[in-house]
């Protein structure tokens, strides 16, 4: 991600510095840059000159330099952005040691998906120069950043930053210092009412994935998507929005894929998920049933839409915003709160009040605001772009 992101920062004509604490990724990143430059001249989305030149921008000791020079290589940088573990205490010791070396001008932003930027801002003597800077892997692809102010954070900052993003070519949105932000917030029943549906013996993967796709015309199914981005890390930041809502059953993590994080069948990168990823093994057949994908399909929106007018409810941010975030971040084929109020608020809170007396699960429970629109006759329509 940090490679990623310095790719962008040096297309847009800045000056980058990439450092890691283990020389073996410095080498790794620099291959990468360059193979990603070269793949970008041979699709002539850039010139070799420019390439050249963007690379050039990139500075990457890896020579053991910034090994021996520290955070302090980070001195001259008027903006750092952190893109390390997804740990609270390695975040805030790294802006802790960050802030004794940068000037009293320099931002400094992290790219946690999940963690409280309000947390990591706290290690810091000027919190209110830290925020959010969320980029999507492959950050050169794709287009979302959400920004996320701390409680601490100064506006003029954030606003800021935001520009500068904006002046990348990124889209930005701004999201509230919740647990998962807008969209690993708003996606999880994405994931987690795949892994029910799957638990409770509905459909099998495969299947569940074709309904998605064939039916919700999604890109990716759920588990294919879930082996993709990792089992390790989709499982973390599951746990992660889990804890941070005070085991709010909506956001409970699954048995099943902790199993799979406990054999290490973490994905495409270890050669098994869901699916097996070795030689010559076979993608297994999905049953290809309307009925049942139509079930699978509705299931899954009613609990995505829920979620989005959820976050509307509680301020997580603008209704524009969140629609951007959730096509723009995770490439949905459209914006949930357009996409449940044409299919109807009033059908989505059915479902959810049958699944929810059914189950006899707050896991169910429907929005107050899904609530109340519907008891209003209203919809988003009116509220969206």
């Amino acid at each position: 991600m940090g490679s990623g992101i310095a790719q962008v920062a040096a297309l847009a004509g800045h000056r980058v510095l990439l450092g890691d604490a283990q020389p073996s990724q410095l080498v790794r990143a620099r291959a990468g840059i360059e193979k990603a430059l070269q793949r970008e001249v041979e699709k002539r989305r850039l010139d070799a000159a420019r390439a050249a030149e963007v690379l050039a921008r990139i500075t990457i000791p890896i020579d053991g330099a910034f090994a021996q020079a520290g955070l302090g290589a980070y001195r001259d940088c008027g903006l750092v952005i952190e893109a390390i573990v997804e740990d609270l205490g390695a975040k805030q010791d790294a802006f802790q040691r960050l802030e004794e070396v940068v000037g009293d001008g320099a931002v400094l932003a992290t790219n946690t998906s999940s963690l409280s930027v309000a947390s990591i801002a706290s290690a810091c003597r000027r919190p209110e120069r830290v925020l959010g800077v969320h980029f999507f892997n492959p950050a050169m692809v794709m287009p979302l950043v959400e920004i996320v102010p701390a409680l601490q954070s100064a506006p003029a900052v954030a606003a800021a930053a935001r520009a500068l993003v904006d002046a990348w070519g990124k889209t930005t949105v701004v999201a509230l210092d919740t647990p998962g932000f807008i969209v690993n917030r708003i996606a999880r029943p994405f994931y987690g009412e795949a892994l029910r549906m799957l638990e409770e013996g509905i459909a099998d993967a495969a299947t569940i994935d074709w309904a998605m796709k064939e039916v919700g015309g999604f890109r990716m199914g759920p588990f294919e998507l879930m082996d993709l981005i990792g089992h390790d890390v989709n499982y973390a930041v599951t746990r992660s929005v889990f804890d941070a809502f005070y085991y709010d059953p909506r956001y409970r993590p699954s048995i099943t894929q902790k199993r799979l994080v406990d054999a290490r069948y973490f994905g495409r990168k270890s050669g098994r998920g869901f699916y097996d990823y070795t030689a010559g093994a076979a993608a297994p057949e999905p049953t290809r049933d309307r009925a049942l994908g139509e079930e699978i399909f509705q299931r899954t929106l009613a609990m995505l839409v829920n979620e989005a007018v959820d976050a509307v409810f509680f301020q997580v941010a603008s209704p524009g915003d969140i629609e951007l975030a959730m096509t723009k971040g995770v490439s949905y084929p459209k914006g949930l709160l357009r996409w449940g109020s044409e299919v109807g608020l009033p059908a989505v809170l059915e479902r959810l009040t049958r699944m929810q007396e059914e189950y006899g699960e707050d896991r169910y429970r429907p929005s107050p605001l899904l609530r109340r629109m519907v008891r209003e006759g209203r919809d988003f329509r009116a509220e969206l772009p």
